[in-house]
């Protein structure tokens, strides 16, 4: 058995992190999916991989558990299609930190489900900033830079976090304990001006997530007398940010143009109403992590070359969808879906199939479907994005 402590479920935390209308719509659907007798079949000869697995339960997984919070984890030992992206379920208890450490090779990007959370975060130039973050906020830390996070009660925070490469834990994490316990007393003496006895109290081996004292509702001064404001901030307010209103749901987002600071990826919050249909659609420039908050939803996806494939999925779960895949998400059950969405990007992009058709000449259209002028008359002319 290594050194590294064993949480109380027998797994230690390397275990866990190493290894327009309807009827246009309508009419639009029904068209396309009746193919031409020249597109019934894959072109003769070719032969292609079956579509990988999209669908992880990070909830239903053993994950880490201690004193001070839990942790859950989705990187590619989990979820091997996820290559670009993994993803952190995290709860802390009232007072619980997960300690000081930093990531070297992701940046980290969070979203607060339930609860508060105070973070602290310093940036190479020295500046430091420590914000609170409530139900519906996003902070962004850059790959490398320090940071640590405590829960400011009175309930249990629960919080997603989205890292920038697939591998970032087994590979980037840095733990502050975990230093200090594999560096000679003598070193730490020197560097940290302690007596070399004191350093025989601290722990032996990464503390990770443990129990603390609830912090102050005001925030204390920072040690090195800096203002608890940053001019370059860490912290954006999705949830209270502007949406866009579509008759089947909402969407906000945000990318680097709304949150300077956070320069590898896009965050959105997806709202459909019971029923909706979020519209055929593809990124050109970005795969998609969605990670699903409440309501229920069905995804299919479209890989090309006569493969398809739809899953269910349900509060605690998580859809990966490759760069380019054709896709759509159709909400079912009676209450409302909301979803978080990462995008490995710094810049939103999409292309929907009705704002595809909607820039071609209607002629070529109707080439193209076998369609008279008429039904082509009848296709949307522009996106929809949720339809109702």
């Amino acid at each position: 058995m290594s050194q590294e402590k064993r949480n109380s479920s027998g797994w230690t935390r390397r275990d866990l992190l190493g290894g327009a209308s309807l009827a246009a719509a309508g009419i639009a659907a029904a068209s396309l999916a009746a193919p031409s007798p020249a597109a019934a079949a894959p072109r003769a000869g070719a032969k292609h991989a079956p579509l990988e697995n999209f669908k992880y339960d990070i909830e239903s997984s053993k994950g880490w558990f201690g004193p001070g919070g839990s942790a859950k984890e989705a990187n590619i030992e989990e979820f091997p299609i996820s290559q670009s992206m993994a993803g952190v379920s995290m709860r802390l208890k009232p007072g619980g930190l997960r300690e000081l450490h930093w990531h070297a090779v992701a940046a980290e990007w969070a979203y607060v489900i339930k609860g508060n959370v105070r973070a602290t975060v310093i940036a190479p130039n020295g500046q430091a900033e420590s914000a609170d973050f409530a139900p519906g906020d996003v902070w962004y830390f850059p790959k490398g830079h320090g940071h640590a996070l405590q829960c400011l009660g009175p309930e249990e925070a629960h919080f997603i976090l989205v890292f920038d490469d697939g591998n970032f834990s087994e590979f980037g994490t840095f733990s502050i304990t975990d230093w200090i316990a594999r560096t000679p007393p003598s070193v730490l003496a020197r560097n940290l001006g302690l007596p070399e006895a004191v350093y025989a109290s601290m722990p032996k081996e990464e503390a990770y997530i443990i129990p603390g004292r609830v912090p102050p509702a005001v925030p204390e001064q920072l040690r090195n007398g800096d203002l608890n404001e940053n001019q370059f901030p860490h912290k954006f307010r999705l949830l209270a940010s502007r949406g866009y209103v579509f008759p089947g749901g909402e969407e906000r987002i945000v990318s680097s143009k709304e949150f300077p600071i956070q320069t590898t990826l896009t965050g959105v919050i997806q709202d459909l109403k019971p029923g909706a249909l979020r519209e055929m659609h593809w990124h050109p420039n970005a795969d998609e992590w969605q990670f699903y908050i409440s309501g229920k939803s069905r995804v299919t996806i479209f890989g090309a070359h006569a493969r398809t494939a739809t899953e269910e999925f349900a509060p605690g779960q998580i859809a990966f969808i490759k760069q380019g895949f054709g896709h759509f998400v159709e909400q079912i059950g009676n209450e409302p879906t909301r979803i978080l969405i990462l995008f490995n990007s710094p810049v939103y992009e999409e292309i929907s199939i009705s704002s595809w058709l909607a820039a071609n000449p209607p002629s070529m259209i109707a080439d193209n479907f076998g369609l008279t002028k008429a039904q082509v008359a009848q296709l949307p002319k522009g996106a929809f994005g949720i339809i109702a």
